[in-house]
């Protein structure tokens, strides 16, 4: 009677224990999914040294019969001497690979913490032997946007990098913490406080694995965000130093919304300011808000992103552009897009992107930035670029932008240039290639006397060579570098009356060729 009393009760208690267990299966599971996701992680980084253990103490055991619990028992005096020695070793070569299969039930600051970055530091010489005179943006073509070959064209040191740390909490939904840092001189001092330009780039936090959108099919995979930041899906021809469209700001939004299978979406509204153009009691304290879809179709092979913009106060009062115009105090903007994951059916990719603004979106790259733009602007530009390798040992990276605007700044401006760039490199042995890059620019610009810029028509092209020392091969992208170069670029003379705050047309600077010389690295993690 006792017995079957027990029974009874133990079953009682069962039952208990299993709804109480059901009750909390949903945290249990979502807790379960953190850690193991945790886990996974430092799994990965111990792998290696487990393996290598286990062949240790697997060769130890075969080259020893006596260790081997089948094995016929061996005359003690034949075994006596090593026996003791190599159970010791063997004891603790168990020992640790017990302890590195285990996972440590103890958080450390490091954990989930993340590092990421990205410099560049060059010296540039002319053939006077004084300081070189350059960037990508240097032509007059680059004052609206139109780049040219960034090798052997830089003399900056610039630094940015990314400090993240990620959290998990109990019910499985991440946190990650992002902050920004990056700093650019044209100095070739080591301590350049007074030049320096040192700013904080991005401050923002992410939630994603979020517990709440578990089961439901459109928001299970989706990100949250707020702060300041670039936006995730940026992206740029790195060969020109220019991103073919560029999105940043204060604000927040929410990534990776699955519409359908084939289709997500993101949505965010950014703020950005133009300044304080108050005077005379006029609250003129001007900024702009970004308003975006982007939204990504067949695994994101194609992109089609909109962005409306809106700046009430842009031409409040008598606030002007620098020309005297009442700017725009609104805008739109749109580009498709279409991310090839090959070079056309070879290894590499390839990218297409066509891009248009009106108004406060006639700056089609940097999205929102220009607060000197005219209602009446237009803007469209093309972008193609890509890399793939052509024989063995050697890669190409052809790139295309072009941009046509108008009104821009001054009723009846127009610009129009066209960039053509390629990167090639031959890869000499595992840690030396040779670079080459040549670009060609032409440009028919008419400011109608914005900022007492002339009209110019004219071309500008330069020619690289830069041998490479780098870690290890791989594609055009593979970093870090460590080059020499020698450059020779010329020009029309047409284009050094554009400016005379622009580097063409100074005594060092101006059409006829220049040679400049210099050495560089290049780095990003």
């Amino acid at each position: 009677m006792q017995n079957a009393s027990r029974w009874v009760l133990a079953g009682v208690l069962g039952t208990s224990t299993a709804v109480s267990q059901a009750a909390t299966l949903e945290e249990r599971m979502a807790a379960f999914e953190a850690r193991a996701s945790a886990a996974e992680r430092r799994a990965a980084a111990a792998e290696q040294q487990t393996q290598a253990l286990a062949r240790e103490l697997q060769q130890i055991k075969l080259s020893n019969p006596v260790l081997q619990p089948a094995a016929p028992a061996v005359a003690p005096t034949v075994a006596a001497s090593p026996v003791p020695a190599l159970d010791d070793r063997v004891a603790k070569l168990e020992a640790r690979q017990l302890s590195m299969e285990k996972p440590s039930g103890t958080g450390h600051l490091t954990d989930g913490f993340s590092f990421k970055g990205y410099a560049r530091s060059g010296l540039l010489i002319n053939d006077g032997l004084g300081g070189g005179r350059g960037g990508p943006y240097t032509t007059p073509a680059g004052s609206v946007g139109g780049a040219v070959g960034r090798l052997g064209n830089e003399d900056d040191t610039y630094m940015r990098f990314d400090l993240s740390k990620e959290i998990y909490a109990q019910n499985g939904t991440r946190s990650k913490f992002t902050v920004s840092i990056a700093d650019g001189v044209e100095s070739y001092n080591d301590w350049t406080a007074n030049e320096s330009n040192l700013n904080v780039r991005q401050v923002f936090t992410e939630l994603d694995h979020i517990a709440a959108f578990k089961g439901n099919p459109v928001f299970e995979n989706a990100t949250l965000w707020a702060g300041k930041r670039f936006d995730r899906d940026n992206f740029d021809i790195h060969w020109l130093d220019s991103d073919v469209v560029f999105l940043a700001g204060t604000g927040g939004g929410i990534y990776d919304v699955q519409m359908n299978k084939g289709w997500r979406s993101n949505y965010s509204l950014i703020g950005r300011n133009y300044g304080d153009f108050s005077e005379g009691g006029v609250d003129a304290d001007v900024e702009s808000y970004i308003l975006t879809s982007n939204q990504f179709f067949d695994s994101g092979q194609w992109q089609w992103m909109f962005n409306a913009i809106g700046a009430k106060k842009n031409d409040v009062g008598t606030r002007t552009n620098q020309a005297g115009f009442a700017p725009a105090d609104s805008g739109l903007h749109t580009m498709l897009a279409n991310h090839q994951k090959d070079f056309f059916g070879r290894e590499g990719f390839f990218k297409t992107a066509l891009l248009y603004g009106q108004g406060l979106g006639a700056q089609v790259k940097d999205i929102g930035s220009d607060g000197e733009l005219l209602d009446d602007a237009r803007a469209v530009r093309l972008a193609l670029y890509g890399e793939t390798p052509v024989a063995p040992g050697w890669r190409i990276g052809p790139s295309l932008l072009a941009e046509q605007s108008k009104d821009r700044y001054v009723k009846g401006d127009d610009y129009r240039w066209l960039t053509l760039n390629m990167r090639l490199a031959n890869e000499i042995n595992s840690n030396f290639e040779m670079a080459y890059e040549l670009s060609w620019q032409t440009m028919d610009l008419d400011p109608k006397g914005y900022l007492q810029r002339n009209a110019v028509d004219g071309n500008f092209w330069k020619f690289t060579v830069a041998p490479t020392f780098k870690p290890d091969m791989g594609d055009l992208l593979t970093r870090p570098e460590l080059r020499m170069f020698a450059s020779l670029m010329n020009w029309s003379s047409d284009l050094d009356r554009y400016s005379t705050t622009g580097n063409f047309g100074k005594s060092d600077f101006s059409a006829g060729g220049v040679w400049q010389f210099g050495i560089q690295m290049e780095t990003w993690f």
